[in-house]
């Protein structure tokens, strides 16, 4: 064919603003060995992914990589679809005909479940819910987390698992000068919880929090910091970064339990056994467990057989995201995600000719931010190797102005890059006026509405 190839990235968080930059700027700045024009379509209004909706609200510096996607918006070569879902507005098929190639970078918007009883009454929720929630996703503006109890629980103790135990526990009048949704707040302000229990199923040498988040906790006013389940010993040959994890939290346990309004327990050698209540969430039983030695000479975390009941009207499972099944893609059950070789995608032993896969969606949810950025450029390469040997199925495809027909006539309400635009003015104007980053829209519809103009 005459003319830049046409490439559909489908998501607009981390992995797919990397994956367009790779495409249309190149690795290190030597742009590609063939010409690109990209289309990047969001199921929502907006872009960024979890950067706007995952990432903590007191944690801007995190949010730093949306400038990747201001810059890649800058390239003429480049256009933003948004409010456009795949299976409803668009088959995944019709992707694959109308374009040269597509990219699909949807992340893992799903959870990980504890598998056990009662998980699922009222006043147990994922931590993925009540982050998109505290961070304004339009999807979760109804989620109202029973925050009328003193206590909640969260399973696991990973990063996430402390940005909800951090959020729950920090003064609101702090979180008012960040970008966190203002229904989030308004109900942190009227929030009786007082104690954040959070449980880890081994011992502290092995917890899945990083250090920066675990020191976080130094600076929250009026927090308490108690260590239970775990004697905190020196672990001979322990490597820098644990060492230093075992030493903040020997700190915390020394300094204790100070009478401060409200405090976080980390308790090690705990998983959850059972949620309980009659409707709505009353208590958790958690169960001590003892380390044992496993496979491969790996530690691992058995049931003691001993019990304790904590009452809670709140229990927060962050035990992981998962990936959830695109309509018209494989997909691996097992691993929640969409099965691929070096980012080209395969059905069984088929690779689908001009179809790849970039994020979460191909790896699992792991890594950070950063992270997708390698992933990417390794997804773009096996990009660029297909079109350099012509293997792509290229005959077919649309022109830019037809796939942009195509696409508003399935979709009246499609959000481009000038909607965007007025979307993150109107945010910025208002926090401006608040001493905020921003003040989220969180409603579908006023989006929709600010977008339009």
């Amino acid at each position: 064919m005459s003319g830049p190839l046409r490439v559909a990235i489908v998501g607009s968080g981390p992995a797919g603003m990397y994956a367009a930059k790779h495409l249309l700027a190149g690795f290190g700045g030597k742009g590609p060995k063939v010409a690109v024009e990209v289309d990047m379509l969001d199921r929502l209004p907006t872009p960024y992914g979890l950067i706007r909706h995952g990432v903590a609200p007191d944690h801007p510096e995190k949010k730093k990589a949306a400038s990747v996607f201001d810059e890649v918006a800058d390239f003429s070569g480049f256009r933003f679809f948004g409010n456009l879902e795949l299976g409803r507005d668009v088959k995944a098929d019709e992707l694959a005909q109308w374009y040269d190639a597509v990219i699909y970078a949807t992340g893992a918007s799903g959870d990980a479940h504890l598998e056990i009883p009662g998980e699922d009454l009222t006043g147990s929720l994922s931590a993925r819910e009540f982050v998109a929630w505290y961070n304004g996703h339009p999807d979760f503006n109804g989620v109202a987390p029973d925050l009328s109890g003193e206590r909640a629980v969260v399973v696991g103790n990973g990063n996430v698992a402390m940005d909800v135990a951090r959020i729950l526990s920090t003064d609101p009048d702090v979180l008012a000068k960040t970008d966190i949704s203002d229904t989030a707040l308004a109900a942190l302000r009227n929030s009786r919880i007082r104690e954040v229990v959070v449980l880890g199923r081994r011992d502290a040498q092995h917890a899945a929090f990083k250090n920066p988040e675990l020191e976080e906790f130094d600076e929250l006013n009026g927090v308490d910091i108690v260590v239970e389940g775990d004697d905190l010993a020196e672990v001979r040959g322990a490597d820098a970064t644990t060492a230093r994890k075992l030493d903040t939290l020997r700190r915390y346990a020394k300094r204790g339990a100070t009478g401060n309004p409200r405090r976080i327990v980390l308790r090690f050698l705990a998983s959850p056994v059972e949620v309980r209540g009659e409707g709505h969430v009353d208590a958790l039983v958690v169960g001590r467990n003892r380390l044992e030695p496993g496979p491969d000479g790996q530690v691992v975390a058995r049931p003691s057989g001993e019990t304790k009941v904590i009452e809670t009207g709140l229990v927060l499972r962050a035990v992981g995201y998962f990936g959830t099944e695109l309509p018209g893609l494989p997909f691996d059950a097992s691993s929640g995600t969409i099965p691929n070789r070096e980012g080209r995608v395969v059905d069984g032993e088929a690779t689908v000719s001009s179809v790849y896969v970039t994020g979460w969606a191909k790896r699992g949810p792991q890594g950070i931010i950063g992270t997708n950025k390698k992933c990417a450029r390794d997804t773009v390469r096996s990009f660029l190797a297909d079109a350099t040997a012509g293997s792509l199925h290229t005959a077919g495809t649309l022109s830019r102005t037809d796939v942009e027909k195509a696409l508003r006539e399935r979709q009246s309400h499609v959000v481009d890059i000038a909607g965007w635009r007025r979307i993150d003015d109107v945010e910025r104007t208002a926090g401006r006026s608040q001493g905020r980053p921003r003040v989220k829209l969180s409603d579908l519809g006023e989006l929709l509405r600010v977008s339009a103009g």
